[in-house]
């Protein structure tokens, strides 16, 4: 069975930076896609980013020129560096890969205020 562990969420003020990491462990014969993906409160969850194997990135166009997403298969880790944080980044951030079943972490809250 397959588990992702996310680490890197906290309390940030606008403007700031946080760095998500989600670490897969288990049995994984290939890792065909990874991402980010957030929920507010009331909201339904929705594509922040993703990397396929190939590298090739997808972003939401709310985050393009201040997310940066990367991978490293190798370590079966992927990361989200989170730049000029805004007070609407605030959300439950979901790692997920496709290993090649989808699976999702557990959540890492993000809040950003002041």
């Amino acid at each position: 069975q397959v588990q992702l562990v996310e680490s890197g969420g906290g309390l940030v003020q606008p403007g700031g930076s946080l760095r998500l990491s989600c670490a897969a462990s288990g049995s994984i014969f290939t890792i065909v896609n990874m991402g980010w993906y957030r929920q507010a409160p009331g909201k339904q969850r929705e594509l922040v980013a993703t990397i396929s194997l190939a590298g090739r990135t997808n972003y939401a166009d709310s985050v393009k020129g201040r997310f940066t997403i990367s991978g490293d298969n190798a370590k079966k880790t992927v990361y989200l560096q989170m730049n000029s944080l805004k007070p609407e980044d605030t959300s439950v951030y979901y790692c997920m890969m496709q290993v090649p079943q989808t699976t999702w972490g557990q959540g890492t809250q993000v809040t950003v205020s002041s």
